[in-house]
């Protein structure tokens, strides 16, 4: 309890964390102060290596396209061959993963949305020699599954922040609508919110891959309880949806999400969304792919042991125009 109290007062500062990382090969000689001068100059002088990025994207979230923005520009300065890929579903994505074996990369970033789908892949893995990191989801599985390093949000932490933040604007019933049943990342949120939120929580789920769908089964639900004061999404591309849907259930209930992206820093700006909650998928992706570079040039790990966090913290009117520029790169 009392490291969840200190993470909660950290989360209250709201700090903003600069990271710069750079890394060159320890052999000797010229080579070293040629790959160290690369490295200075902003793009690295190592040997082009080839890193497999395989997430539980699904189609239509663009939350995985600001993940492989940030990818792609530390593959740039890396002299990385990216190769991105992706499933929603736990076996297909650990064929993925199969697949980057059978090809030999030299590094493996993954999402554990389903852990245990993973654990035959990245003993595999292991055992070829091939080192994993893990971002986004995982937090509490990634170590154990024998990965090197961890990039993301305390989910657990992310949830009971916005519970407390339920509590202080007096809601009193909050639906959390989870897009994607049994992925671990947004369980965790909604019961964390559930831990806090003094309220009543109401979990609802809905299929995240048929927008047409999820919207109707948050209409359907708003127009059946209209004691629901509090819908809290858990992507923006969710959290649009359900603005629509209150509006079109009649609804006075109010929207709260996780996650941005260009069109949800608007509905910010505008009102239509109270808050987001925001992991910055973009130091995900950047990490991810930079700490398998230092990894295989310098023999870096980062963290300690530790998961290395990047969230959560609020993003809300008072706060918006720091944000929205990057989200106008598509950053955010």
């Amino acid at each position: 309890m009392q490291k969840r109290n200190r993470k909660l007062a950290w989360l209250a500062t709201l700090p903003a964390v600069a990271l710069v990382l750079a890394g060159c090969s320890s052999s000797g000689g010229k080579q070293a102060e040629q790959q160290a001068a690369g490295a200075a100059a902003g793009t690295a002088n190592t040997a082009r290596i080839r890193i497999a990025m395989i997430t539980h994207e699904t189609p239509g979230d663009t939350f995985w396209d600001i993940v492989r923005k940030g990818a792609e520009a530390a593959a740039a300065k890396d002299n990385v061959d990216l190769v991105y890929s992706n499933d929603p579903a736990g076996p297909n994505q650990a064929n993925l993963v199969q697949n980057a074996i059978d090809q030999k990369v030299d590094g493996i970033a993954l999402t554990l949305a389903h852990p245990d789908a993973m654990s035959g892949a990245l003993a595999k893995a292991k055992a070829a020699g091939i080192p994993a990191v893990g971002f986004n989801s995982g937090l509490d599985q990634w170590s154990q599954l024998g990965l090197l390093e961890y990039f993301g949000s305390d989910e657990t932490l992310a949830g009971q922040a916005f519970g407390n933040r339920l509590n202080d604007v007096g809601a009193r019933h909050a639906l959390c609508v989870i897009h994607e049943q049994g992925q671990v990342a947004l369980e965790a949120r909604c019961a964390g919110l559930k831990q806090t939120f003094r309220g009543q929580t109401e979990l609802l789920y809905v299929n995240g891959q048929d927008q047409t769908a999820a919207q109707s089964t948050m209409q359907a639900k708003l127009q059946q309880d209209r004691g629901i004061d509090y819908v809290a999404t858990l992507g923006a591309p969710m959290a649009l949806l359900a603005v629509q849907s209150v509006s079109g259930a009649g609804s006075s209930a109010k929207v709260a999400t996780f996650d941005t992206n260009k069109a949800l820093v608007q509905a910010i700006k505008s009102g239509s969304v109270q808050w987001a909650v925001d992991q910055q998928p973009y130091l995900q992706g950047y990490l991810a792919v930079d700490a398998l570079w230092l990894y295989k040039y310098n023999g870096n790990v980062l963290g300690g042991g530790k998961s290395t966090l990047t969230g959560p913290a609020f993003i809300t009117k008072d706060n918006i125009d720091a944000v929205a520029r990057f989200a106008d790169n598509g950053t955010r």
